[in-house]
């Protein structure tokens, strides 16, 4: 499995950043975008990396606020698959931020060929869409800053993944983990049968060094996950703590990596 960065907040030299996430993850023969970021950078970096997006197969979408879906305005054509939620009009409660994506239900649409799933969903022998993630744990996901439309907690929970089956075991990929990255992995566990986690990259939505991202590194030891690459939305001084811990494994806008 292939994982290549198009999209992050950090960049290799030569390569644009911004506030967003789009990774390329080829398996099974397939290439899929998993996210597409906040603007047209990730095509930017795909030709600088000599990438043809025409060749992707299908897009993922991990959740539907607009640093990950805004840059669907660039595309068209493909099979695109979220959860439903993913269209919610959402805010932040702090000033009202519209933080939802760009394009409506509808628009997407027009422009792509739509399926949502809350359920698992098994996308190829070895690559599975995780749907809505529970939420089990007593550390994760216990609050939000976000309200929908209607005045309502938003609880984000279109938050989703996918997780690749390697022969080293599950490697968890996500977009914010708003729903937790410690959840995410025991669902990803609970739908394929497997138990051993070879890595786990994305965004952790963890910023302080408190009590969630200190059980979150807890639970990632106990579960002796053999790399932890927290991108995106972790950011210090937790991003810190997680190098400290397991090695300073970064993830950046042009970064190829091999599962």
């Amino acid at each position: 499995m292939n994982l290549t960065v198009l999209s992050e907040m950090r960049a290799m030299d030569g390569f644009g950043s911004e506030h967003g996430l789009s990774f390329l993850i080829e398996v099974d023969q397939k290439k899929i975008l998993f996210d597409t970021g906040a603007s047209d950078l990730f095509r930017h970096s795909a030709a600088k990396l000599g990438i043809d997006l025409e060749e992707v197969d299908r897009i993922v979408l991990s959740h539907g606020h607009w640093d990950h879906g805004n840059g669907l305005k660039f595309l068209e054509g493909k099979p695109l698959i979220c959860h439903p939620g993913c269209f919610d009009k959402r805010f932040r409660k702090s000033g009202d931020t519209y933080l939802g994506l760009s394009l409506s239900r509808e628009e997407v649409e027009e422009r792509f060929e739509l399926n949502t799933f809350r359920r698992p969903i098994k996308l190829s022998p070895h690559l599975w869409f995780l749907g809505e993630i529970p939420r089990k744990n007593n550390f994760e996901a216990q609050s939000t800053k976000y309200i929908l439309e209607d005045g309502s907690d938003d609880y984000i929970m279109d938050d989703s993944g996918l997780v690749v089956i390697t022969k080293n075991g599950l490697v968890i990929i996500s977009g914010c983990a708003h729903s937790g990255i410690c959840n995410m992995i025991e669902h990803a566990r609970r739908v394929t049968g497997i138990l051993k986690i070879a890595a786990v990259i994305g965004g952790f939505h963890l910023r302080a060094v408190n009590a969630q991202t200190l059980k979150t590194i807890e639970c990632l030891e106990n579960l002796a996950v053999t790399r932890v690459l927290p991108s995106h939305c972790t950011l210090e001084p937790a991003l810190g703590e997680f190098h400290r811990i397991f090695g300073k494994n970064e993830v950046r806008t042009g970064s190829r990596l091999v599962f």
